[in-house]
């Protein structure tokens, strides 16, 4: 009986990756790995080490410490280095870098090698894929920014790259192109079967293409996973807030429970007397319009309701939001609401937490 013959190595593994400016490590003791035909997206604000990394894994920068694998072949460490253009990776980038004076078909093809009819032919599938055969002929001042966006994802997948590193590649655009383009790009990428690492500050970008998500910040990875389970189950409040708008709660364990004004919140695995923060976003606080002005009324499910007076509701787009100053401590809650729901300021109203959207981290 023959064995089972072993699964092929990562495209991409980078291993304990460390970066160090003036002293300050700027990328800690990063590691991951892609395989091929996978959207990876690392995810953090600006200054948290992404695009270092990516530079890094790109060859256009040199670690202090750490390996990167391509196809389980090392490509560099602190010693080895394999220039830039032989690490079959390509490179997509925020400003598109097309050359003004070459045509669009000579832009896709710059970096191709073999005979022209070969290349022309690699060219004209490309651009039929991403809907721009008809403009081969044109030059990039004639495009558009999603059409200039498109021919970059051309000339960048003409080489067959085994990895394409994309640094916020559509933070140039139109915000009502971006969605219509980033799905044509992910569909484009899925098919050339190419180990994609994106780079974004945007957790809506991130969501939406990503098959795992790299959250980084401080040059460390915080928490990986897929986009459902970063946001559904948070590793610390930071990484609830960077997903979404938030609402903080404190409170003090007692008895592996926490005493607030909406009822006790089980935290289990901290320690009486610790001082938590309990998480819920807007779109979780539940407004009692069954029970508007009749008092509290605790239910199993959502526990006791506390009262809050409107400061303030705006309508934007498919829901309200609508701030209240509650009545318990004087702080400010936020909730949405579906639709148009615009209350006066002053309205007092019963509110209720969706208790297994909450979420309790030491304050």
């Amino acid at each position: 009986m023959s064995s089972p013959s072993p699964s092929p190595p990562p495209r991409l593994e980078v291993q304990n990756l460390m970066r160090r400016f003036d002293g300050q490590a700027v990328v800690d003791d990063v590691s991951f790995s892609i395989p091929a035909g996978q959207v990876t997206c690392l995810l953090g604000p600006s200054g948290c080490g992404k695009s270092t990394t990516l530079r890094i894994i790109a060859g256009v920068d040199m670690q202090d410490q750490g390996r990167i694998f391509v196809d389980g072949n090392l490509v560099c460490d602190t010693v080895f280095r394999i220039p830039p253009e032989r690490r079959a990776i390509g490179l997509m980038f925020q400003d598109f870098a097309l050359f003004p004076h070459l045509s669009v078909a000579e832009n896709v093809a710059f970096g191709l090698s073999g005979p022209a009819s070969q290349k022309r032919a690699r060219v004209a599938d490309l651009l039929e894929r991403v809907h721009l055969i008809k403009h081969i002929d044109s030059f990039p001042h004639a495009l558009s920014g999603g059409e200039q966006q498109r021919v970059a994802l051309a000339r960048a997948l003409a080489p067959r790259p085994r990895i394409l590193l994309m640094d916020e590649p559509f933070s140039g655009l139109d915000e009502r192109l971006r969605d219509g383009i980033r799905d044509e790009t992910l569909g484009l990428l899925k098919e050339e079967g190419t180990a994609v690492l994106l780079v974004t500050h945007e957790p809506h970008e991130a969501m939406r293409m990503a098959d795992e998500i790299l959250l980084m910040r401080a040059g460390r990875i915080v928490q990986r996973g897929a986009p459902y389970n970063l946001y559904n189950a948070p590793v610390d409040r930071a990484a609830a807030a960077f997903f979404s708008d938030v609402n903080v709660i404190k409170g003090r364990v007692q008895s592996a429970l926490t005493p607030t004004p909406f009822g006790d919140f089980f935290a289990p695995g901290h320690a009486d007397g610790t001082e938590v923060d309990i998480v819920i976003r807007p779109q979780h606080l539940k407004i009692d319009f069954d029970r508007a002005g009749r008092g509290p009324n605790p239910t199993v499910q959502d526990g006791t309701p506390a009262r809050g007076v409107v400061e303030r509701a705006r309508f934007i787009g498919r829901e309200s939001l609508v701030e209240f100053r509650m009545d318990y401590d004087g702080s400010v809650l936020r909730a949405t609401v579906p639709n148009v729901f615009l209350p006066k300021p002053g309205t007092a109203m019963w509110l209720m937490l969706r208790r297994d959207r909450c979420f309790v981290f030491p304050a």
